[in-house]
C-alpha cells in the first residue's frame, strides 16, 4: 500500500523558512515522478514544485528563486525548502506521486503552512 506522510508545516512570519517533508512508503519515490502542490481557502490547487526520476525540478513562478525541491534517496523522502515566505504562501500542501508506468496518483493528506505579515 502506498503512502505518502507530510510534514514540517506551521506558523511563520513572513521572511521566514520551512522544509516541508514527504515520507513515501510502499514505493520508490525516487523511481516516479514526485511533486508538491498547494491550495489555499477559495483558489485553485497549484503545482508549487515537481521532480523527475531522472532529477530534473520545475518550479511555479510564484516560488521560482525560493524554493528547492530535492529527495533523500535512502529516506525515501522528498523535501521542499521555501525561503522568503510570503503571505500569499498561506495553504495546504501536499505531496504527489505519479507512478511509472502506470500513470497511477498518489496524495498525502497535507501540511498546512501559514505565514503572517
Amino acid at each position: 500500500q502506498v503512502q505518502l506522510v507530510e510534514s514540517g508545516g506551521g506558523s511563520v512570519q513572513a521572511g521566514g523558512s520551512l522544509r516541508l517533508s514527504c515520507a513515501a512508503s510502499g514505493i520508490i519515490a525516487s523511481a516516479n515522478s514526485m511533486a508538491w502542490y498547494r491550495q489555499a481557502p477559495g483558489k485553485q490547487r497549484e503545482l508549487v514544485a515537481g521532480i523527475t526520476r531522472d532529477g530534473s525540478t520545475n518550479y511555479a513562478d510564484s516560488v521560482r528563486g525560493r524554493a528547492t525541491i530535492s529527495r533523500d534517496i535512502v529516506k525515501n523522502t522528498v523535501y521542499l525548502q521555501i525561503n522568503n515566505l510570503k503571505p500569499e504562501d498561506t495553504a495546504l500542501y501536499r505531496c504527489n506521486l505519479l507512478g511509472f508506468g502506470t500513470g497511477s496518483r498518489y496524495w498525502g493528506q497535507g501540511t498546512q503552512v501559514t505565514v503572517s505579515s
